[in-house]
Formats: structure tokens, C-alpha cells, sequence
């Protein structure tokens, strides 16, 4: 198919999620795209990666019912759902005698499963069960709003949570979710997230959704396929090294070359568009770069093929000065067949398991497992790798100012998980951006062309949003 005659020729720097949602979108709206990645595959901080011949991902997922963008964008680009994904009720499980608690939902209409699933916890005693209902009770009431922002921690403090129902249930989702310390971590966007997912109105939002293939098969391989297939060029190894303003538009130096383009979408990470944005946006790119991150670990056991554990995930009890480092397990074997006998681990919040030695990490999550487990030979795996993200998230802390999609500059705009949302750096976040970006420069595309380089959606918004 060649590509659209007239519409605006748009760059999209970037290949991750948000980049990747930014270029379907505009390619569906008949603008011609040029997608560029740097590294040789696209998908960004949620890519496969080969490991001892088997495809991996680069971190372990976990997608929640409620990332109703995501999932409406993998149906676009011809990836079904239901095939790539185990769909799970909410839950919070814990290996039988290790502290921990059994809290799944039944397939109830919503509120009524969480009820289901309170009523039948396990490891919870009346009190934390109150709690949680209170919490509960009140949020809704409050329409999962909050006006003054605070840590997680003072929050759970605020509404009489229980200690134990704290560290069994709200700080592993704060961890999960915003990959932030609940003593630092926004309580309006945690609130948010429990808003779309435990308070939403159809029980189906607040499935947890895993992968049963690599990150990158999940969406940006077959966003390429499609934006090729719609007349797009999708380029790897690929850099843009420098912009500049051009009569018409946008001057962009990909790796050594110039080329000119009506509008750009700057999908990069957050540091590299700082770097590109300096001089022409220095207080925007300032804000960037104050930016401040968080690590994920995930680590990977390889066992006997033959080895299953008795359920697709687990919650772990944590404890860093004990050596426990793991917080989510997951048998990678009863997601994809091609991975039998492989386990996965995760570390959200990561600072300080990633300063640690890779095998040292691994030697402890694999004794943590099989203590946790009960299973002895979980504590000698065939191989072992561990796979850190450094900057795997921003720092989702109280009251962060985050920029807009929209620049105060024309034809310029920003996609990426770390642009303003009520939402954390999630892949949703990332989704969300990327076709926010493509709704501005698609509304340019609809005046004279003398006047697309003065257009604003907004009639020219300040570099700089407020959730």
C-alpha cells in the first residue's frame, strides 16, 4: 500500500507503547508516519528480549481490565485479547502457610465480587476485614477522590487501616501499581487506579490480565505490521539525534541525515527529550530532566520442564533485611507452553535489590521461593537471570507536576507514561499519550495548510499541565 497522498507527514521518535499507539492512530487517520526507534526492536521498558534461546520479556506484566485503550489498540492492529492474555479475578494470594493471606473475587457482578472475595479471605482477621471495608466504603463515598494529596502510607494511616492490612494488601498494590514506596508514593493516583479497577462499576476492570507472550508481541510488532500495512515506514537502529525549526514544520537529523516533516511526535524517553526540547523549550526540558526514577528487577529461574507451581502467580511476603526480595511470582510455563518449567520473579521499587549482585539477587528469590513454597528444589534452578529496568518508572510521588502532550510550541508534542494522568507510569498511561498526541496533530490536519503551523487544539496550551 502506498503511502497517503496530502495528509501531514509526521515523526514519531520513539518505538515503545506510547510512540507505537501514536503512530496507529495517526496512521488510521491518514497521516503519513515515520516511526523511529533507536535500539534494534521496538517496545521500549516493555519489549522481549532472547535469553538462553527462549524470549523473554524485559520486565513482567501485569495488565489490568480497566486499560481500556490498550486493549481497544491491540484489537485495531489484529492481536486478540482473549488469546494473549490469562484472565484472572482481582487477587491477592499468598503460598498457604507463609504469613500471608488468600483474597480472590469470584466472577460476581461488580460491587458484590469483592464482598465475595472478603467475605472468603483467608489470613485476615475481623478487624483487617472492617478495615478494608471502610476503606472501601469511604472511597467510594469520596468518589475516589482526593483534594490534598499525601503519601499511601498517611493515607492508610488516615482511614484506620490495620498494619497487617496494610502490608498483606495496600502497599504490594501501591508497589505493584506506582512502583513507588507507599511512604512516597501519591495517594491521588493510587486512588485513581483503585477508582478504574476495585471501584469501577463492571466487575471485568478489575481483572488482572497476564501475558502469555512476549511484551513485544503483545502490541508493538504488530503496530509496525500495520502501520507498514497503512502506507508507513517503521525504521530500527534508527536515532534522532537533533530538531530543528523548519519553514513548514519540523528539520529532524536521523542518524546523520536530515529530513523535513509537517509535525513530531517526541515518544522518546523522558532524559533524551529533555536533551532535544533544550533549546528550543528550556523550562519544559528542565521539568523533564527533574524527573526522578524507580528500578524494576525481574528475575527468572529456569527449573525442570516438568515443574508447575499449583497456581499462574503469587503474592510474596517481602522483607529486604531478611533477604526476601520477591514480591510476585510467576509460572511462566502455565502462561506460554513454549516456556515449561520457568518462573518469574519480580522486584518493584527496586533501588536497593538492584545494587545488588545478579546472582547473589537470584540465589536469594530462588531460597525465598522454595521456604515460601515448600518445595526444596525450587532452590536450585538449571539457570538463573536477572533483567533490571534502572529506569523502569518516574517516582510517582504526591503533587508531581507533569507535563502535557501538548507544547507551546506547533507541531511538537509529547507521548510517554510520564506525561500528565490521574494514572501512574503504566502501559495504559503510555497508550493513553500516544493517542492524545495523534488527536492533536490529527485536529492540524483538518485547516488550510497555511494555517496548520499557528493550530493549537487548545488555542495554544502552556508547556506545563496539572492533572
Amino acid at each position: 500500500m502506498s503511502a497517503p497522498e496530502g495528509g501531514l507527514k509526521v515523526l514519531v521518535a520513539g518505538g515503545g507503547w506510547a510512540g507505537c499507539a501514536a503512530a496507529v492512530e495517526l496512521a488510521a487517520k491518514g497521516t503519513r508516519v515515520t516511526l523511529v526507534e533507536s535500539a534494534r526492536s521496538l517496545g521500549g521498558r516493555a519489549r522481549g528480549v532472547e535469553v538462553q534461546g527462549k524470549m523473554l520479556d524485559n520486565g513482567q506484566h501485569i495488565l489490568l481490565g480497566a486499560y481500556h485503550e490498550t486493549l481497544r489498540l491491540m484489537r485495531q492492529v489484529g492481536i486478540d485479547p482473549d488469546e494473549v492474555l490469562l484472565r484472572l479475578p482481582v487477587q491477592m494470594r499468598y503460598p498457604e502457610g507463609s504469613g500471608g493471606m488468600d483474597f480472590v473475587a469470584p466472577r460476581w457482578p461488580a460491587p458484590w465480587h469483592l464482598f465475595g472475595a472478603l467475605l472468603r479471605a483467608r489470613g485476615l482477621a475481623r478487624e483487617d476485614k472492617l478495615a478494608l471495608a471502610r476503606f472501601t466504603s469511604a472511597a467510594r463515598w469520596m468518589g475516589w477522590v482526593l483534594y490534598k494529596d499525601c503519601s499511601v502510607h498517611e493515607l492508610l494511616e488516615r482511614f484506620g487501616q490495620t498494619p497487617r492490612l496494610a502490608r498483606l494488601l495496600w502497599y504490594p498494590l501501591c508497589i505493584a501499581a506506582l512502583n513507588t514506596p507507599p511512604e512516597r508514593a501519591s495517594s491521588k493516583v493510587f486512588l485513581a487506579v483503585l477508582r478504574d479497577s476495585l471501584g469501577a462499576k463492571r466487575r471485568a476492570a478489575s481483572d488482572m490480565l497476564l501475558p502469555r507472550t512476549d511484551m513485544g508481541s503483545l502490541f508493538p510488532q504488530a503496530a509496525a505490521r500495520r502501520l507498514e500495512q497503512q502506507g508507513g515506514q517503521v525504521a530500527t537502529g534508527t536515532r534522532l539525534e537533533l530538531l530543528e525549526r523548519s519553514a513548514d514544520g519540523w528539520r529532524a537529523t536521523l542518524n546523520g541525515a536530515q529530513s523535513d516533516f509537517d509535525a513530531v511526535v517526541l515518544a522518546t524517553p523522558a532524559t533524551q527529550s529533555a536533551a532535544l526540547l533544550a533549546p528550543h523549550l528550556p523550562e519544559l526540558a528542565d521539568q523533564l530532566s527533574a524527573l526522578a526514577y524507580e528500578p524494576i528487577a525481574t528475575c527468572y529461574l529456569q527449573y525442570d520442564p516438568l515443574l508447575r507451581l499449583d497456581l499462574p502467580f503469587y503474592a510474596l511476603l517481602d522483607d529486604p533485611s531478611a533477604g526476601r526480595w520477591g514480591q510476585f511470582a510467576f509460572d511462566r510455563g502455565q502462561l506460554d507452553a513454549a516456556q515449561p518449567g520457568l518462573v518469574a520473579v519480580v522486584v518493584s521499587a527496586a533501588l536497593d535489590a538492584a545494587a545488588l549482585d545478579q546472582d547473589a539477587l537470584a540465589g536469594a528469590i530462588a531460597a525465598q521461593l522454595a521456604q515460601d513454597l515448600r518445595r526444596p528444589e525450587l532452590a536450585r534452578p538449571q539457570w538463573s537471570r536477572v533483567i533490571t529496568e534502572k529506569r523502569a518508572t518516574f517516582s510517582c510521588t504526591p503533587d508531581l507536576l507533569r507535563p502535557g502532550v501538548q507544547t507551546a510550541l506547533p507541531g511538537l508534542v509529547l507521548a510517554g507514561d510520564y506525561t500528565a494522568s490521574d494514572y501512574p507510569a503504566t502501559l495504559e498511561t503510555a497508550v493513553r499519550s500516544g493517542v492524545a498526541a495523534a488527536t492533536v496533530i490529527a485536529a492540524c490536519d483538518t485547516l488550510p495548510r497555511e494555517n496548520r503551523s499557528l493550530s493549537h487544539a487548545d488555542g495554544g496550551a502552556s508547556p506545563k499541565s496539572v492533572r
